[in-house]
């Protein structure tokens, strides 16, 4: 055991911070359809720890937005991520343009 935290395991800890920020909202018809890694030093495995992501929204386009993602450990920022998640019409197999609601839900998260 290397004793740091696979980089597919952290991709799993991103993940579930963006389903976080769903916030149980019915639907689900976000899709990822891009996303550029940066590892920046490595993440250690501890056990106990829980590790800290930081969400928020970067561009809020008309069918998609980007989301930067930050993974820290020991005050640092480990990960980086740039992520494009574009809601998608599973009947149409298509991207379809963002409700109102989404619109205003997704706008909470917009960097300040």
């Amino acid at each position: 055991m290397l004793g740091h935290v696979n980089h597919a395991r952290a991709l799993a800890l991103l993940e579930d911070a963006r389903l976080a920020m769903v916030d149980g909202r019915a639907g689900g018809s976000l899709i990822l359809a891009r996303l550029e890694v940066d590892y920046l030093r490595q993440l250690y495995y501890r056990v106990g720890e829980q590790l800290a992501v930081s969400s928020w929204v970067t561009r809020l386009g008309t069918r998609s937005l980007t989301l930067r993602q930050e993974l820290v450990q020991d005050g640092e920022v480990a990960i980086r991520a740039d992520v494009v998640m574009v809601q998608f019409d599973y009947e149409t197999d298509a991207s379809r343009a963002m409700t109102d609601d989404e619109r205003a839900h997704w706008s909470r998260y917009l960097e300040g």
